[in-house]
Order: structure tokens, then sequence, then C-alpha cells
């Protein structure tokens, strides 16, 4: 009996290795498609058009815009989706790092729900002011702040998302206060910041810099600890404020249980598109710096980036619910 049940074990393993062969050698076979957890025009949405018009896969990527709830609506949805990497996530530090520690109630795990693919790139937030807020520094807009406490509003789009966390530490590291306005995305924050509706925001670089040339808003500082080559006459935050530092990132996912043999074979192909020169060039032009993983490198990277904010998160006394 104990021999039967062995050989049934070992024909089940057989069983499920071939079939998730045969799922891979027939991967894809209809349209993949690319869950970006915010609206149209950011950063990562960005990065999924670029993958889609630049993909080689023999099936279409459709990029899916699904905002709302700092990022976990659209990442729910490819949580919870099949396990046969027709349905990705461009995941963000938000959805992936920082909600786990912001919400109270999350609706997936930000691991054990997920298969890791590939970590894109990385870029600082860029720290932005109304024209009409009387700073040109950081120096002095901490200054500002302390003598105008609670005065100053500052906007992200959405709770947990880099932006929201990133003038938490700021706060917690200044001493100073400023009220949270969150939007629906930064398509919505940014009129107001124009318009002085709110005052600050530290948006993302790629989406945050084009306006600052424009001399639409006023960029006063970075968040990484070096200065990014794209805005090399901009300091850091860390300048003045030392020990500061908040990089935003994004790397895509699969949901739980994808096929290894599916994961490398897109890990293959983002390697790729996102090696081409021009692609790459783009990427610096805007403050994103290219930096593409393996499986394996993306699971440890988030792994140290959930505990660095889930420190933050409690130090900040941040929360969204």
């Amino acid at each position: 009996m104990t021999t039967i049940r062995f050989a049934a074990v070992l024909i089940g393993l057989a069983c499920g290795l071939a079939s998730a062969t045969a799922l891979a050698q027939g991967y894809p076979n209809k349209p993949i498609r690319m869950v970006v957890t915010f609206p149209s025009g950011g950063a990562p949405d960005i990065l999924s058009r670029l993958f889609s018009e630049r993909a080689n896969l023999g099936q279409p990527i459709v990029v899916d815009n699904k905002p709302g709830a700092g990022g976990n609506i659209g990442a729910d949805s490819v949580a919870k989706a099949p396990p046969d990497g027709h349905t990705l996530v461009m995941g963000t530090v938000g959805t992936h790092s920082i909600n786990g520690a912001l919400y109270s109630k999350m609706p997936y795990d930000m691991v054990k729900d997920f298969t890791p693919v590939a970590h894109i790139a990385s870029a600082p937030n860029l720290l932005v002011v109304t024209n009409s807020l009387p700073v040109k520094t950081v120096q002095e807009l901490v200054a500002y702040l302390k003598s105008n406490p609670d005065k100053v509003s500052f906007g992200s789009p959405g709770i947990g998302t880099s932006v929201h966390v990133s003038a938490e530490l700021f706060k917690s590291l200044t001493g100073t206060q400023m009220t949270h306005v969150p939007y629906k995305g930064r398509q919505f924050a940014i009129p107001d910041l124009v318009g002085g509706q709110i005052q600050v925001m530290f948006d993302n670089m790629p989406s945050a810099l084009p306006m600052a040339r424009e001399g639409k808003i006023r960029a006063l500082a970075q968040t990484t600890t070096r200065r990014s080559a794209a805005a090399p006459d901009v300091p850091t935050v860390a300048e003045t404020v030392p020990g500061f530092e908040a990089t935003t990132w994004f790397a895509v996912f699969a949901p739980a249980n994808t096929p290894r043999e599916v994961v490398m074979r897109l890990n293959a192909e983002l390697q790729r598109v996102f090696a081409l020169p021009d692609v790459q060039d783009k990427l610096k032009a805007i403050g994103l710096e290219p930096w593409i993983s393996t499986p394996e490198e993306l699971a440890r990277y988030q792994g140290d980036e959930i505990v660095k904010w889930a420190r933050v998160v409690k130090d900040s006394g941040a929360k969204a619910d």
C-alpha cells in the first residue's frame, strides 16, 4: 500500500510538472493585461506603456488603469487573478512595501499573494511647491512651516503612496506640521498645486520635473541621497535634513503560483525591452533610473523595503484608516 501511495504521489508530481511545462510552452495564448494601480500619466503608466509598445511576446499587452485606495484596488485584482501570466501588475513601493503597514486591513498579502517578476526602475520624488508659496529652499520651507503650523496642505495621489509617506517622513524629521489632502490620482492634485489650493507635494520626478522646468511649480529638492542626473541642479532634501531618503520604485508582479517558466519568459522580455538604448535614454531623461532585476533580486529588495517603510510609518504615526 505504501508503495502504491508513493507511486501515486510521483505520478501526480509528474502530471503537475507536465501541465506547467505545457502552459509555459503555449504562453501567452491571449492578450496580457498589465494593471496600473494609478491613473494615466504617472511613472507606472509610462513604464507599462513602454513595455506594451516594445514587447514581442506574440500577444498584445493591454494597459488597464485601476486606481483607488492607494493602489490596493488594482493590486488586489491581480492577486486574485488566475496564475497563468496573463494578468500582471506594475507594482509600486506603495502597493508592495508601504501599504501593509499603513492600512489596518489589507485585501491582499504583499508577499504571499504575488510572484515577483522583475524590478524595473526607481526614481526620486521631487519636493515641489506652488509658485505663490514664499520659499525657494528646503531650509526656508522648514522655517515657514514652523511659523505656520497646520496652515500648509500637501497633496498626494492617494494614501500610502510614496508621495504621501515622503511627506510624512519629512514632517517627522523636521518637526513640522502639514495637512494631508489625498486625491484619486496625481492628475487631480497637480491642478490644485498649480492653483495654490494645496501648497506642497512630493511628486514622482518623472511627473513633476517637466512641470517645474516649465515654471508651473517650483522644485526645491529631490528625495534620494544623491542628485539625479536628470536634475543635477536640484539639491537633495538630505543636504538640509540629514537622514532623509525616500526612493520610489516600480516592479512587475504576477499572481502567486505563476509557473516559473512563464515568469522567466516575462523577465527575459522585460530585460530586453528596458535595456534598449532609446528606452533607457527616455527613462533617464524623465528622472527614472533603470534597474531590471531577476525575480530573486526583486524578492530580496521588496523584503528590505517592507521592513524600512514599516519603521517609517510607525515613527510618523501615519494611518490610512
